[in-house]
């Protein structure tokens, strides 16, 4: 399934194999903390953000250079 959130006034596609309102709470949640307190690599992934993959607990951010690619775990 896709649905769309707001990160940084960008809207990024999330695909999710099960819907859970839960689950993309937690995910914005993250995204924020990581936007904040991440180190480098993760905030060159954040910048160009393209799309986010959530399988289970884990979630893959996807950005524009396919070396800025990373999995995070949600929880």
């Amino acid at each position: 399934m896709r649905t769309m959130i707001l990160f940084q006034n960008k809207t990024i596609p999330v695909y999710i194999t099960e819907s859970n309102k839960k689950t993309l709470d937690k995910l914005a949640q993250t995204l924020n903390r990581k936007w904040e307190t991440g180190k480098n690599a993760l905030k060159n992934c954040l910048r160009s953000l393209i799309s986010v993959e959530i399988v289970g607990s884990e979630a893959t951010l996807h950005a524009i250079n396919e070396k800025d690619t990373l999995t995070i775990s949600l929880y």
